[in-house]
């Protein structure tokens, strides 16, 4: 793909209603994005630098109980994150029923087969079959029904 498919690519997708844009072929690989989902994220730090402000009386027990209230919820994190993660080949909307009035495809503690369906993603109107990459049992499910999914973003585990 050289510059100027790109430039045009990028002006079409400026004009579009479209909030993300990814493009991959056996050379190339683009991604455009107007989200602004990334943005609370910033916020975060923000307020964790402004709590030793407000907490003027006795700044040094406080620093202690969050950096040790940091550990353990890291390590219960790794605990409850056993297995491998199967990610979003694609941006879209997650189902994680064939249909509303169906049950779900998956449940924690389900085994799985290698090719099974773990759920579908809607992307322009088309319905995309997630395959579990290989055997195994499902120990978490990340993805929301019916909330949009971001390109590589986690949707199951598999151990």
């Amino acid at each position: 793909m050289n510059i100027e498919e790109i430039k045009d690519l990028m002006a079409q997708f400026d004009q579009s209603s479209l909030k993300e844009f990814s493009y991959r072929s056996a050379n190339d690989e683009l991604t455009f994005s107007k989200n602004t989902a990334h943005l609370p994220e910033p916020a975060a730090p923000a307020n964790s630098v402004a709590e030793p402000v407000s907490e003027k009386e006795s700044p040094a027990p406080s620093s202690l109980v969050s950096a040790d209230s940091a550990e353990p919820s890291a390590s219960a994190a790794t605990a409850e994150a056993e297995g491998d993660l199967v990610e979003s080949p694609l941006v879209g909307v997650a189902y994680l029923a064939p249909a509303p009035d169906k049950p779900p495809f998956i449940s924690v503690g389900d085994t799985v087969k290698k090719g099974q369906t773990l759920l579908i993603i809607e992307a322009m109107k088309v319905m995309n079959e997630i395959p579990a990459p290989r055997d195994g049992i499902v120990t978490e499910i990340l993805a929301v029904n019916e909330k949009v999914i971001e390109f590589g973003e986690g949707l199951v585990r598999i151990k």
